[in-house]
């Protein structure tokens, strides 16, 4: 194994991104290598770079919206060839043995691994990510990407899509329902899309007025403006389900209290700190505070073939790698509609 595998990492938490070259394993019997088209910017990528939830590896290379071109399959591999176009989402092995993995949700899976900043078994040092030339990974944790779609913005669907089409199609939302969807950057624009194909009712509440405009077009029917007391008001007790994509903190007992009796709200996004709850806004009308993580390698499949058959993709701004550390800036102040996806291109 040689250094060929051009990336950018971060080499500690107060680090910029900047190159970075390592050595991906040669593929074994059931992998796929693939050349990496696109990859997507997620803000747990922030997160995980600046050591912000602790336990970050150096150097990291971020990145789990992947999607590229397979250059080469180990010998056993049966549902991919050379020149398809594959996936990688959030995680690229697990124990495969547990009854999480067995029910196909190998993302609760205690030892799972995630595609970066995870104990890497192959090299001893931890997984690196997308923002490389190239990845290989165990066939079972790759994903089949249809040729008519568009790459770069079906990239990240694998962690932006995945994470709000799992808790939707979980809790049974569809048809008759009405949604509530909390903010509207890269997991919440999806989070509206996926309600509405789904056949709810979607009510975006934000506090930027002038995302309006741009939620209707996703599929809101309604657009209320949280810092407006009497329009939230007003919503008392309407809503059937909430996801929260924030991910920082705010008022969960104001968002609560919008929910119908055995309403659930369900949280996607990762506040940087604990949020404080009233323990009223649960019990008096029986609703459920819930959280949900990205969905399992079947689900994902699942979602990528939804969302090809509907024409569902991600809004999105693509950037050359050098722009990376001004595209987390960016994102910290929402400054973004709605994903940074990176050309890999740019890397070589």
């Amino acid at each position: 194994m040689t250094p060929q595998t051009q990336a950018y990492a971060a080499q500690s938490a107060k680090s910029l991104l900047a190159p970075f070259s390592f050595a991906r394993r040669d593929p074994l019997p059931d992998d796929v290598k693939i050349d990496i088209l696109f990859c997507g910017v997620c803000h747990s990528d922030i997160h995980t770079a600046r050591d912000e939830w602790g336990g970050t590896t150096f150097p990291c290379v971020p990145g789990h919206e992947i999607v590229g071109r397979v250059v080469a399959v180990g010998r056993n591999v049966k549902n991919f060839k050379e020149g398809d176009l594959a996936a990688v989402g959030c995680m690229v092995d697990a124990c495969r043995d547990c009854q999480s993995c067995h029910e196909n949700l190998g993302q609760f899976c205690d030892d799972v691994v995630f595609t970066y900043n995870s104990p890497d078994e192959h090299t001893g040092a931890a997984t690196y990510g997308g923002y490389s030339t190239n990845i290989v990974v165990n066939e079972n944790f790759t994903l089949r990407v249809r040729n008519d779609v568009d790459p770069a913005a079906t990239a990240p669907l694998l962690c932006a899509g995945i994470t709000t089409y799992s808790p939707l199609r979980h809790w049974k939302v569809g048809k008759g329902h009405k949604v509530g969807v909390v903010g509207l950057g890269g997991l919440g624009h999806m989070a509206v899309k996926f309600a509405n194909a789904f056949g709810a009712e979607v009510t975006l509440f934000t506090t930027s007025p002038g995302k309006a405009a741009d939620a209707k077009r996703f599929g809101a029917n309604e657009v209320v403006i949280s810092k407006d007391e009497d329009a939230m008001k007003a919503r008392t007790k309407t809503l059937d389900f909430i996801i929260d994509t924030v991910s920082a903190k705010h008022d969960l007992d104001a968002m609560l209290g919008l929910l119908k009796r055995d309403g659930t709200l369900t949280l996607v996004g990762l506040a940087g700190e604990p949020i404080a709850l009233n323990p009223f806004s649960l019990v008096r009308w029986r609703h459920s505070l819930a959280g949900s993580p990205i969905g399992g390698i079947a689900e994902t499949q699942e979602m990528l073939d939804f969302c090809a058959d509907r024409g569902i993709t991600c809004d999105i701004e693509k950037i050359n790698i050098d722009y990376i550390n001004q595209a987390y800036e960016r994102m910290i102040r929402s400054d973004v509609k709605y994903r940074f996806v990176i050309d890999n291109a740019s890397l070589k």
